[in-house]
């Protein structure tokens, strides 16, 4: 089992996250049920030692009350966190562990961390809190998916895919990354929108030649975005161009999580622009 140890080492979590782990772990019609007996087999499984025999009272009040006995110890609670993830607790019902994984996520995001269990492997990662407040993406929400843009299906979940990478950057801290991934996902749009619009745009270049600079210009030229979506998708561009390690080294600034957040925002202003530009959108 790999896990990424955090804060978790040396935090506790607070008293309403043990209560909703509490609940996830003794489950419901909804996520797995554990009878009072299952939730101590579930710790063991967990790795506790010296866990008490069910008492008979009511499920997720003794969850809460064990889990809350161990408060002090976020290397135990770290054990519960990361069993939920493991797909082993699932052989049944493997559907499950999404949900269960999704449920955990919700709550435990505002304590700074997130369940994740890429390849099977669970681990506890680092997060922004701020996440559990979608309009930190900025002011311009995101009204549309990749599907509703885009034609060529495959390139539509490749592009959602990339502005869902973007979003893993983002939860981990990873902001120049995140940045990075949203310019190309920008180049990305813009060139495919070219293509199935209208292909003499690319002028004399080729679709392997022309660049983020002239894709924006050129769909600004015919309306396909507006002037501030133009304006602040070349800012986005500079910074995109920090994959170039010495590009940002000629900055004194450095990208942080604002700086995303501003990036976030032109995104969903861009695709927002042409999605109400888009031929086959109704008037």
């Amino acid at each position: 089992m790999t896990q990424t140890h955090s804060r978790q080492d040396d935090r506790t979590l607070d008293e309403n996250t043990l209560e909703e782990l509490a609940r996830v772990v003794a489950g419901d019609d909804d996520l797995l049920y554990r009878r009072g007996f299952e939730i101590a087999a579930f710790l063991k499984r967990a790795g506790w030692q010296e866990v008490p025999e069910y008492d008979g009272q009511y499920r997720r009040e003794w969850a809460a009350e064990l889990l809350m006995a161990r408060r002090d110890q976020p290397g135990e609670i770290e054990k519960v966190l990361l069993r939920l993830a493991d797909p082993r607790e699932y052989l049944e019902e493997p559907g499950l562990l999404t949900e269960v994984v999704t449920a955990v996520n919700t709550f435990l995001i505002h304590e700074g961390y997130r369940l994740e269990n890429p390849g099977g492997s669970p681990r506890l990662v680092s997060c922004d809190p701020a996440l559990a407040h979608p309009t930190h993406y900025g002011s311009a929400e995101l009204k549309v998916v990749m599907a509703d843009l885009i034609a060529d299906e495959a390139m539509a979940e490749l592009l959602q895919w990339r502005l869902d990478e973007a979003r893993t950057c983002y939860a981990n801290g990873a902001h120049v990354a995140a940045i990075i991934m949203l310019g190309s996902l920008m180049e990305g749009v813009l060139l495919q929108t070219v293509v199935e619009r209208d292909p003499s745009l690319l002028g004399r270049d080729s679709e392997d030649s022309i660049n983020l600079d002239r894709l924006i210009k050129a769909c600004h030229r015919v309306g396909w975005l507006g002037p501030d979506a133009e304006k602040f998708s070349h800012e986005l561009r500079r910074y995109r161009n920090f994959v170039h390690p010495k590009a940002e080294a000629r900055q004194s600034h450095r990208p942080d999580r604002d700086t995303l957040a501003i990036c976030w925002q032109v995104v969903n202003a861009a695709l927002n622009d042409l999605a109400d530009t888009h031929p086959g959108r109704a008037r």
